[in-house]
């Protein structure tokens, strides 16, 4: 097959009809990781049979020059433990064992890369069932994920991002049909996109996300450079995610779309922070971008008082809104002469008081804020309220902030809306020409904002009110009169009809 003929929506499709095999008997926010994990699994044994082929056919039958030069491989893949010698033994008891004892073996001889990657991943689990059923479904899917289209070898494949990009399509399905637990691993693209123009990441850049998810983020901030650079991955991407199992999506989504240049820890990032500096200070970064869990509501702030990094300094988040512990957070870890930065946040952040008001209110004279993109509603899986971008930068050369109302201009869609192109790069420009539009965005000077006593509530600064047309009240008048004469008429009949019937004085 050539490489012509691999197209990104047959590759979607079979890894999309692999999950028919779970459907009806296990939830998708289980099954979503076997899927993963296979097909990540299936990449890298494709990977390495395909150099081992080529090697064959340069050197010929000798097996042990060959073994020498697989070890060179960007993943080593253990006797046994690649897909095909699952594949093989499927018909057998005993898969889900088999697959466990695999993974095992290949996060061992690739622990620099892969380390924790597969400990929260079982398939040898009773969440498929009794050892019977278990068995049976994992044979259908080592069978979906043999068949041609899924051969997924760079002889066959060339170089296109389409397994990065498969692994994406699983991801965001899997987003749309989760509901709430959604939001916890997944930002929508055209957010993500938005967010990535807006931040503008250059060659060299060391980009951030301290609440990553599977990373789809970080990625497009990483495809930005990409774009513009013919390929260049001149740039380090680091992340850090509480949920484990999120965590390990993310390492596999950077492998797959082949950035091996990142850091990705596992933890809570404001009661442990873990991506440091060499004296264990918070590291710095060129870019942060984040879309954290709206108002999560046991954020830490029983530490936070004396949390050694002193972010928190301008004041205490309340204690059932982390809003602004990942917004501190986030300034905390900007660059002093480069830093530029991205977070979505619920409306709530933009005007809610006490301590919240304090902090936005210090956040504002410290001249950090640049902007603030109001968002349409439904954009967000698993939530409808529509969200806030902010965007904070270290290097602001005046003391204007930048309102954009871009929340009536989307792509509307049943469950989800979704902002087309054009959307996207109406707000961008916006943003960069920094102007006013009528009715979508103002230049705010500090003074007005400190008028609104810091309250940043959106349609305080873009009046977006629309005239409404002047009625004429002759014409109500007349077409009332019309309407009353109308009933009038329509009561005599009904009257004379009664007294036919004999109701007399009905």
């Amino acid at each position: 097959m050539s490489n012509d003929s691999v197209k990104q929506e047959q590759i979607n499709k079979a890894v999309w009809n692999a999950c028919d095999t779970f459907r009806g008997t296990v939830d998708p926010s289980i099954y979503k990781d076997y899927v993963l994990t296979m097909l990540f699994v299936k990449y890298l044994s494709d990977v390495y049979q395909d150099h081992y082929d080529n090697y064959v056919a340069e050197y010929g039958d000798t097996p042990e020059l060959i073994e020498e030069l697989m070890k060179n491989e960007r993943f080593v893949l253990p006797k046994d433990s690649g897909f095909y010698a699952l594949h093989d033994h499927r018909h057998e008891p005993g898969n889900g064992e088999r697959i466990d004892k695999a993974l095992h073996a290949i996060e061992e001889a690739n622990i620099v890369k892969l380390a924790d990657v597969f400990q929260d991943i079982s398939f040898n689990s009773n969440k498929l069932g009794d050892e019977k059923q278990k068995n049976e479904i994992l044979r259908h899917i080592l069978e979906d994920f043999a068949k041609p289209e899924l051969n997924l070898r760079p002889s066959r494949i060339g170089k296109l991002d389409v397994i990065g990009n498969a692994y994406e399509y699983l991801i965001k399905n899997f987003a749309a049909t989760s509901g709430k637990k959604a939001g916890e691993f997944y930002t929508p693209p055209e957010v993500s996109e938005l967010m990535a123009e807006i931040v503008e990441p250059k060659e060299g850049d060391e980009i951030c996300d301290p609440a990553c998810g599977s990373a789809s983020l970080l990625l497009k901030c990483a495809n930005q450079i990409r774009k513009g650079a013919d390929g260049s991955k001149s740039f380090a991407l680091f992340g850090q995610e509480a949920i484990g199992s999120t965590w390990a999506l993310a390492k596999m989504n950077m492998f797959l779309h082949g950035i091996d240049n990142h850091k990705l820890e596992w933890g809570d990032t404001i009661r442990n922070p873990k991506l440091l500096d060499e004296n264990g200070g918070l590291k710095h970064f060129d870019i942060v971008v984040a879309n954290p869990p709206f108002s999560l509501e046991k954020w830490g702030v029983e530490g936070a008082e004396s949390d050694p990094y002193a972010r928190f300094r301008r004041g205490l988040p309340p204690k059932t809104k982390g809003d602004y512990a990942f917004i501190l957070h986030m300034i905390e870890t900007m660059k002093p002469k480069s830093g530029r930065m991205a977070v979505v946040v619920p409306h709530g952040v933009l005007f809610r008081g006490s301590s919240e008001g304090r902090i936005r209110q210090k956040l504002i004279e410290e001249n950090l804020l640049d902007a603030v993109i109001g968002l349409p509603e439904k954009l967000f899986y698993g939530t409808g309220i529509p969200a806030a971008i902010l965007v904070f930068r270290k290097d602001k050369t005046d003391n204007n902030v930048l309102f954009i109302d871009a929340s009536r201009e989307f792509k509307a869609g049943k469950n989800q809306n979704q902002l087309s192109d054009d959307n996207i790069a109406k707000v961008v420009d916006t943003y960069k020409q920094r102007n006013t539009r009528d009715k979508y965005s103002y230049v705010a000077s500090l003074d007005e904002i400190q008028e609104n006593d810091f309250n940043l509530n959106i349609p305080r600064y873009v009046d977006t009110f629309e005239e409404e047309e002047e009625i004429d009240l002759m014409a109500v008048q007349a077409e009332r009169k019309e309407i009353e004469a109308e009933i009038a008429k329509l009561n005599e009949q009904m009257d004379a009809y009664l007294k036919e019937l004999g109701y007399e004085g009905a």
